[in-house]
């Protein structure tokens, strides 16, 4: 996968574990299931490409990982795709949600409200949805762990990508909500990156990528294996003492807010 410019490396002994990574057959989604299986987890992937998704599981490796292909915000897609990893692998230790869409840009003012309905169900009902459909078939008896995709767009106004951010700032509540009712059982947290070297974000940096890089004091843009080691570190013991939080993977991005 070559948007995530990095090798994939060796997988873990098996772990036990298994994980929903949603919208993951690549970007942000396959770095973080890369990263999941590097650990020794399976993986389950969505997606609505089938045959992107092949692609996805070929290159990370059948023996730990399998996909589900279909429309994040579909109910009947949530259902199918938890029932399958429930009868293939029997758990679900760790839900991420990081399937979204940004279909608009522009002022808010001429925001369609038709297309606000979907940026809102795709990004934010469905990650509810796999919330409670992975709860109820395993996490809320056993325990686990979601981990929601957000982003720096949530934390503040994110001009002619408002709809966006504002789905991301809805995520970013729903990660409170969660992590408060279904303490202690499961732990719920989100990771809000900056700009990430991926298809889905090209629009914001592709044609002038070292201007787009100036305003980060770490030099660079993100890679999806930044936000796969963010979200593997919030799925893994060490962060057992953390719930209800937003951890912001930004290359030092706020450092320069407000900054002349």
């Amino acid at each position: 996968m070559a948007e995530n410019d990095a090798a994939a490396q060796p997988a873990a002994p098996d772990s036990g574990e298994v994980a929903v990574v949603t919208g993951a057959s690549r970007g942000i989604g396959y770095g973080v299931a890369e990263a999941l299986i590097a650990r020794g987890h399976r993986v389950c992937i969505t997606g609505r490409n089938e045959d992107a998704l092949k692609d996805a599981v070929a290159a990370l490796g059948p023996q730990r990982a399998m996909y589900v292909a279909g429309k994040a915000h579909d109910e009947e897609h949530r259902r199918r795709a938890v029932e399958q990893v429930m009868e293939t692998y029997g758990r679900i230790d760790h839900l991420v949600n990081n399937a979204g869409t940004n279909p608009v840009f522009g002022p808010i003012a001429e925001l369609d409200l038709g297309v606000a309905r979907k940026v809102f169900e795709t990004n934010v009902v469905s990650a509810l949805g796999f919330a409670q459909s992975t709860w109820a078939a395993w996490q809320c008896d056993h325990g686990g762990t979601i981990v929601n995709i957000a982003s720096i767009a949530g934390m503040s106004a994110s001009p002619f990508i408002g709809a966006y951010g504002m789905s991301k700032a809805a995520m970013i509540n729903l990660t409170q909500q969660l992590a408060h009712e279904f303490a202690p059982t499961v732990r719920v947290n989100a990771v809000a990156p900056a700009v990430v070297k991926t298809k889905f974000a090209a629009a914001l940096y592709e044609g002038r990528e070292a201007d787009a890089v100036a305003r980060y004091p770490m030099n660079r843009l993100g890679l999806p294996s930044d936000i796969g080691g963010a979200a593997a570190f919030l799925t893994s013991p060490d962060s057992a003492w953390i719930t209800g939080q937003t951890l912001v993977v930004d290359g030092g991005l706020e450092l320069n807010a407000g900054v002349e």
